[in-house]
């Protein structure tokens, strides 16, 4: 166990050394998608493979253990998701993609044995073989700040984060500044949490170390359950130690000794690998009682939550964290007065802690100087949908969308054309060709009706109906509602009802008008950001896209034509031959006329099953 400030520096010194006396070393993606991708399979077989070589294959750094020939170790999300399973060679930087258990002979031998690169393993950028991630534009077009040590190191050890300067904010905290210095630092900064609003961290914080009650509570949020958003889950898996010395951080400066972290049982590794960071530290004296002899105590619990969006609220998440009910309750008293057990609570989410170590250690002006003047510092982004490169990136607050889609993520996938790109998740908005020079920040978003939210990111194509876009986001918000207030309980009800009509093909003169008055009174009425944002898709998709609206209602026509009840499914008479092949397979008999001559499809018995598409030979059947 560390006992004192000396302790933890002779102990990092030990963790370098061994770091730097690992020769070679193999970083096998252990990211949640890389792992469903058989990353885990790839790891054993390189381990095999080793073995059978009679290489020394260290799993896990010792700090005074030999020098291993080889060093293999399970890193957190390496970001390109679309190419897993991802390693990385160290230490000449290489990183290979789409890698598989067949092809880890290749690897030992040629690689780590031999030093030779294997191309055909490498990502491909206009017919040439990156190497490393400085040639690879997913990489190369980042700025990775707070995620940067984020696949660079073993998740599962405490020695590979105090080796890469892990505690040293906590170190420099604890012994260097007073709280008051602390929020100060962080107010200075200009840190806005990373979770959704946008609310100043140092002001929060400031909020609760002046409450005269001193029994005080961290609550850190990684309840992420946006659609299409996993940034929260990375930080968790691949930095977990990371977001832990965030939270000491925050409980030293504010006089909390507890902390709580509300983790989606949906996110079984995150928990796995915060269970094991917690553990790992409380072994080492990074938590628990008077922490390195700095006479501060701090402890640490996991709360699993059940799945409920609406508990991503802060009233909602401390109430479930109590045992009770998850739902929002009226403010004031906000939570940094009366939080959890009716105590003053800070509460952050996963990214936001997980920014303040750096802050402490390089400084507020170093933070301020990336990014934006009101937005500074980075946010990462998860990039999802029709576009090449898919994954979790990091970029300055204030990249423009055309940079993010089209530079970082490479443009769009297969030739499609780019329609709208739906941030925030149900609670954000489209953003379409119109926004591509809009600056990714809290401030620029809020003014064209959108929110960065956690940082989902979902590109639609123009084969992407934007009604439905729409209805399924309705649909997920109107099933997440608590119920609590009859504006979000009913009122996305109805909403839902309108949207459901549209694409099937029966809407009918006012809908528009119905969808946009509900949309006003529960942004207006409802009591929680969850019932205040819950029209934002449907607003935003009407106001960029009510020709396609209108398609639906009045022309009942789906102009992506994938609304399957607004399909129409008609037989050219110029190419029919009369074959009445198409009739034969037709399972609800829609379809008729005479052999030789030309067959019609009646519209109203056809279910649009397309069996009569596939079987034409003359393709003269037509889908629209």
């Amino acid at each position: 166990m560390l006992k004192t400030r000396e302790d933890l520096k002779a102990f990092r010194a030990l963790c370098q050394k061994a770091v730097k006396a690992e020769p070679r070393k193999i970083l096998v993606c252990a990211g949640t998608g890389c792992i469903a991708g058989g990353s885990l399979d790839v790891y054993a077989k390189l381990k095999e493979v080793m073995a059978a070589k009679g290489l020394n294959c260290s799993v896990q750094m010792e700090v005074e253990a030999g020098i291993p020939d080889v060093a293999l170790k399970k890193s957190g999300c390496q970001g390109f998701c679309d190419m897993g399973t991802l390693l990385r060679i160290e230490p000449q930087g290489w990183i290979y993609t789409k890698v598989k258990p067949a092809d880890c002979e290749e690897i030992i031998e040629k690689t780590i044995l031999k030093g030779e690169h294997i191309g055909r393993l490498a990502y491909h950028h206009e017919g040439r073989a990156c190497k490393c991630a400085a040639e690879i534009p997913f990489y190369a077009k980042q700025t990775r700040v707070t995620m940067a040590r984020c696949g660079e190191i073993d998740a599962n050890y405490i020695e590979e984060y105090i080796a890469a300067g892990g505690y040293e904010a906590l170190e420099k905290a604890l012994f260097e500044m007073d709280s008051d210095r602390i929020i100060r630092e962080i107010t200075e900064s200009n840190l806005r949490g990373r979770g959704g609003g946008g609310f100043q961290t140092g002001k929060k914080w400031s909020q609760v170390a002046r409450q005269k009650e001193t029994v005080r509570y961290v609550v850190c949020n990684g309840d992420e359950g946006d659609p299409g958003a996993f940034m929260d889950c990375g930080v968790m898996e691949g930095i977990p130690h990371q977001m832990l010395e965030g939270m000491i951080i925050a409980g030293y400066a504010t006089g909390a000794s507890e902390g709580y972290i509300y983790v989606r049982a949906e996110y079984p590794r995150a928990v796995e690998r915060l269970r094991g960071a917690i553990a790992q530290a409380e072994a080492k004296g990074l938590l628990g009682d008077n922490i390195l002899g700095s006479g501060f105590s701090f402890r640490l619990r996991i709360n699993r939550g059940a799945g409920a969006f609406v508990c991503g609220e802060g009233s909602a998440l401390t109430a479930s964290i109590e045992g009770k009910r998850g739902m929002p309750r009226v403010k004031p008293p906000r939570t940094v007065e009366q939080g959890l057990f009716g105590k003053p609570t800070v509460l952050n989410n996963v990214e936001t802690f997980a920014a303040v170590p750096l802050i402490i250690e390089k400084g507020a002006q170093w933070y301020r100087s990336i990014g934006t003047e009101t937005s500074p510092g980075t946010k990462a982004f998860s990039l999802t949908g029709n576009i090449r490169n898919t994954g979790m990136i990091e970029v300055p607050m204030g990249t423009p969308l055309k940079e993010v889609i089209f530079g970082v993520g490479g443009g769009m996938r297969e030739g499609a054309t780019f329609k709208a790109v739906q941030i925030g998740g149900p609670s954000g908005a489209c953003l379409t060709n119109d926004h591509m020079d809009l600056p990714l920040d809290f401030d620029s978003l809020k003014k064209v009706g959108a929110m960065i939210g956690s940082g989902g990111l979902v590109v639609l194509d123009e084969n992407t109906c934007m009604v439905e876009v729409a209805r399924f986001f309705m649909n997920f918000t109107q099933k997440e509602s608590c119920g609590k207030c009859a504006p979000c309980r009913e009122g996305t009800r109805r909403m839902l009802e309108i949207l459901e009509r549209i694409v099937a093909g029966e809407g009918r003169d006012g809908d528009l008008e119905m969808l946009e008055e509900l949309a006003d009174t529960i942004t207006a009425t409802a009591l929680c950001g969850l019932g205040k944002t819950a029209a934002s898709p449907v607003i935003s998709t009407i106001r960029s896209f009510r020709s396609e609206y209108e398609a639906h209602i009045y022309e009942k026509r789906c102009p992506a034509g994938s609304c399957q009840k607004l399909k129409r499914i008609t037989i050219d008479p110029e190419l029919c031959k009369g074959c009445s092949k198409c009739a034969k397979v037709c399972p609800v008999g829609a379809i008729s006329g005479k052999v030789k001559e030309p067959f019609v499809i009646d519209g109203n018995t056809c279910i649009k099953c397309g069996a009569c598409l596939t079987t034409c030979p003359f393709q003269a059947i037509k889908e629209a």
